[in-house]
């Protein structure tokens, strides 16, 4: 027989850390990095043993862990898999822009790497790629299509409660550390808008993946003292920077500051550890960046977003300080302050919805407003404040009983998930740039660590002081309060909830405060805070989270709750048929999506809700709408030995177009139609070298396309097949100098102004007839 040393076989020695002696307030004797736990030699179990007992422990547990612990964990991680796959094929293609960069990736190796929209691999996506690998990967195995594209997404957020669960009990011995790692776990599987975004193909559920998993080796360099840790933490913060960009390093402050000031060993060597994860997060975040911006410009994709072709303009302006300061620099979003989003009228047209307008006082990039108040207002509120108070109470709280205890790791863990809190609430509130609800659930991880410590050490004080059964009977009532005025925001759905809420919160206030929890004589007391405090913390939650299940995500823009909740002022509510925007308005981009279930492109002028009325209109695909089916169908036939379909302004019709045919298009503008991303020189090229046969300008936020009703010049109000624009230059035949679709020269800037012009003068208007169209469609061009 062999041996194996194994820690906690002697009777009364804990597993791996302190179980039961463990006591908020009382000193910590788990051991530190360099103390070895009680061990005795064991005898080894034969193969078979071997096997059983590896099916036992996990399915139940560490020997010595709670017997709820196990399969609690993986219950809840049973309900996340549900929430977050439940009916999924419904949704479709999600948000059609990243949609077409999967189904590209799958036609091309070279789109693939760029993550190019288009197979042609003429424009990129104006993220970096690595989310677009996650879901693009499994699509080449299996195929293309719903599951194959959102199933990793929905695997991801799951994996992400699992890591978090891990994070979270390790910061407190024993089974105060088990239940907190299972409230916590809870927590985030219930958060509304993380349900919402984990059923979507956006690239916020690979970052928060890849940030917990950081945030845990970041806690364990803190635990351990190795370098290799704190580097490893810092790659995966280097993955996320190539899944969404700046946002990812919001993250950083907490987790050096933390490693600086409680990881063990000298300043110098902490410093010097710090130094190499700075090293490591450079090469793990630029090495892509700078394949790319390497890469001769003339063999690889424009990189959409940026206003220069370099990913560096990309990250320092549209997906950096763009985002914070908006104007300049940014995707439109804010311009000055006070302003609304650039494209919105400055008056804008009465039925507007206070949505677009970013909410009271204008402006903030479809969130709200900024300012402090910005994460409680109608749009966030539901999405992910429910337990906002209650974080920030079981920081401090937590935090004062951690040094009193001496409790090591639970000040780590604060610390960390306290800071990454602290910044992100800060630069989600005051950003003045585009600004969307679905940006939340990266506070979800930090909610959920700070709810599960702090709400267990507060508890476990509770129990011995009445001063700290005030204090949380005080943290329940605040809970109860906002959730109860959450709710009553939306009268209609579940009316019967709020007032539940409220009376569960009352009685477990009412029970901490009037009886002095612990001893058998008290356990159903003790029972019942327990019951009705986790009802008034997670119902509100709950019931929103549920919500994305029983309709189609709106992809471009997902949020949870009942209609109108996420989205005030939208007809239909805050979810609809994926991909619909307001025509005539400017918003430009899969993330300005607003749903209802009419007001096709077809539909003509109206509000989209089926009045009448004038307003701006909702449209399917995006600014400009999809391109009709037969003339798909025409282009299909003629397209001949050209790489692309077509030419088109903005990557919303050129998506639709993309996933309704297969076939690589060409969005001569990028994301919002004002990339400047197509020269007369490169469509001169295109045409002459047989690769680009039609071009189909107008229908971006430069110009609606179709019939007329757009608010701004562009290529709008075309009649008979002309060819040209009620916004062209006197005389000239290019789009107005003045246009409204991001800078001089109407989409793309000057650039695409003069591709356009060249081809209204060197190409020909197909008849409208030859595709069964009519006179007041878009005009078609035929080069070549």
């Amino acid at each position: 027989m062999s041996a194996r040393v194994t820690p906690g076989d002697v009777p009364g020695t804990p597993s791996g850390s302190a179980r039961e002696t463990f006591r908020a307030g009382a000193p910590d004797t788990s051991p530190g990095p360099a103390t070895a736990a009680p061990a005795v030699v064991t005898a080894t179990p034969p193969d078979g043993g071997r096997f059983r007992a590896a099916v036992r422990r996990a399915a139940l547990g560490a020997p010595g862990d709670p017997r709820w612990a196990r399969p609690g964990l993986w219950a809840v991680l049973a309900s996340a898999a549900v929430l977050y796959t439940w009916a999924l094929g419904r949704n479709g293609y999600a948000n059609d822009y990243y949609a077409a960069a999967i189904l590209s990736g799958t036609r091309s190796w070279k789109a693939f790497f760029f993550g190019a929209l288009d197979a042609g691999s003429f424009i990129t996506v104006d993220k970096p790629p690595l989310a677009l690998w996650v879901m693009g990967l499994p699509a080449r195995i299996f195929g293309f299509g719903t599951w194959s594209m959102l199933l990793p997404q929905a695997l991801a957020g799951v994996a992400a409660v699992g890591v978090l669960y891990s994070a979270v009990r390790r910061a407190l011995p024993g089974t105060a550390g088990h239940a907190a790692a299972l409230l916590a776990a809870l927590v985030m599987t219930l958060t509304p808008i993380t349900v919402a975004i984990n059923r979507d193909n956006n690239p916020d559920t690979v970052l928060v993946l890849l940030l917990v998993a950081a945030a845990w080796l970041c806690q364990e360099s803190v635990r351990t003292g190795r370098t290799r840790t704190l580097v490893l933490s810092a790659v995966a913060v280097g993955l996320a920077f190539n899944t969404k960009m700046l946002q990812a390093y919001l993250v950083v402050p907490a987790f050096a500051a933390v490693h600086l000031f409680l990881a063990p060993g000298t300043v110098a060597r902490r410093l010097g550890r710090l130094s190499a994860a700075g090293a490591a997060l450079v090469g793990s975040s630029a090495w892509w960046m700078a394949i790319v911006d390497l890469w001769p410009a003339g063999s690889r994709p424009y990189v959409g977003g940026s206003s220069d072709n370099s990913v560096w303009d990309l990250v320092v302006g549209y997906n950096g300080l763009g985002r914070i300061f908006g104007g300049e620099g940014g995707p439109p979003g804010r311009g000055a302050a006070g302003n609304p989003p650039t494209g919105v009228p400055a008056d804008p047209p009465e039925g507007l919805p206070r949505y677009l307008l970013g909410g009271p006082g204008g402006g903030g990039g479809f969130g709200g407003a900024p300012g402090a108040g910005r994460l409680f207002n109608d749009i966030l509120a539901g999405q992910i404040s429910w337990l906002l108070p209650f974080a920030a109470l079981a920081l401090v709280a937590g935090l004062v009983l951690a040094f009193r205890g001496s409790l090591r790791g639970a000040r780590a863990a604060l610390l960390l998930w306290g800071g990454w809190l602290a910044v992100h609430y800060v630069v989600f509130s005051f950003a003045e740039g585009i600004f969307h609800p679905y940006y939340t659930t990266a506070m979800a991880p930090a909610v959920a660590a700070l709810t599960g410590v702090g709400g267990v050490l507060m508890w476990r004080a509770a129990r011995r002081s009445r001063a700290w059964a005030a204090v949380l009977a005080g943290g329940l009532a605040v809970t109860g309060a906002w959730s109860f005025a959450v709710l009553r925001r939306s009268p209609d759905f579940a009316p019967w909830l709020a007032w539940v809420v409220a009376a569960a919160a009352a009685v477990a206030a009412a029970a901490l405060l009037l009886t002095r929890l612990g001893g058998r004589a008290r356990r159903l007391v003790a029972a019942t805070v327990l019951v009705t405090g986790s009802f008034t913390g997670l119902a509100g939650p709950a019931a929103y989270a549920l919500t994305p299940l029983g309709s189609p995500v709106m992809g471009t823009n997902p949020t949870a709750g009942p209609a109108g909740s996420g989205m005030p002022g939208m007809p239909g509510g805050a979810r609809g048929v994926p991909g619909r925007f307001l025509e005539g308005t400017g918003a430009d981009g899969p993330g300005n999506a607003l749903p209802g279930e009419a007001g096709e492109r077809s539909s003509g002028e109206g509000t989209g809700d089926g009045s009448g009325a004038s307003g701006p209109r909702l449209v399917r695909g995006g600014p400009g709408g999809e391109i009709d089916r037969k003339l798909l169908d025409y282009l299909e036939r003629n397209q001949g030995g050209a790489t692309w379909l077509v030419a088109v302004d903005s990557a919303q019709s050129a998506a639709s177009a993309i996933l309704s045919t297969g076939r690589p298009v060409i969005a001569m503008g990028g994301f919002s139609g004002s990339d400047p991303a197509m020269s007369m020189a490169r469509i001169k090229e295109f045409v002459s070298s047989g690769r680009l046969r039609y071009v189909l300008p107008g229908g971006g936020p430069g110009g609606s396309g179709g019939r007329g009703g757009s608010d701004g010049p562009g290529e709008s109000g075309t009649s008979g097949g002309s060819g040209r624009s009620a916004g062209t230059a006197e005389g000239s035949g290019a789009p107005d100098a003045a246009g409204p679709s991001g800078g001089p020269g109407g989409p793309g800037g000057r650039g695409n102004s003069e591709a356009l012009a060249w081809v209204q003068a060197n190409c020909a208007v197909v008849p409208a007839a030859e595709y069964g169209g009519t006179g007041e469609d878009r005009p078609l061009y035929r080069c070549g």
